[in-house]
């Protein structure tokens, strides 16, 4: 189910990857804000979800947020490595 999210978006949004043409390049700079707008709100609702629930007592609530938490530690890695 993931892939065809993530196709479905980048259809709504478009291309992202500049080309070295300033009008095509414009325009998918605004595609790249788009992404990154859409991208910091799904982190903001991952870390709400690990905020809240990874230290609950009920199993499912506690299996979010320990997801949740994990993901977002592998993805601060993932950073950590890629940008510094």
């Amino acid at each position: 189910m993931i892939i065809p999210v993530y196709e479905v978006v980048l259809k709504l949004i478009g291309p992202v990857s500049t080309v070295g043409e300033t009008r095509t390049d414009d325009i998918r700079f605004e595609n790249l804000k788009a992404l990154v707008a859409l991208a910091d709100k799904l982190i903001d609702d991952i870390c709400d979800v690990a905020r809240y629930d990874r230290n609950r007592h009920e199993y499912s609530r506690k299996r979010s947020g320990d997801y949740a938490s994990a993901y977002l530690k592998r993805l601060h890695s993932e950073i950590d490595d890629d940008l510094f």
